[in-house]
């Protein structure tokens, strides 16, 4: 089973504000699980999500 991250869990492990959290969930960058009224994060696709940003910057 896959391990997932609460928003919170989120902003703390990748230094993001709860509002950019939400944005990249309703944007699409981050995908996202509904449970209930919870909104999870699977750590792979932070993961991936966080190595995306890393080829982007040593891209410019």
């Amino acid at each position: 089973m896959a391990a997932l991250l609460t928003i919170k869990r989120f902003c703390e492990e990748y230094s993001i504000s709860r509002s950019t959290a939400y944005r990249l969930r309703d944007n699409g960058d981050v995908p996202h699980i509904k449970i209930g009224r919870a909104t999870r994060i699977r750590r792979e696709d932070a993961e991936r999500w966080y190595a995306s940003l890393c080829e982007q910057y040593a891209n410019d």
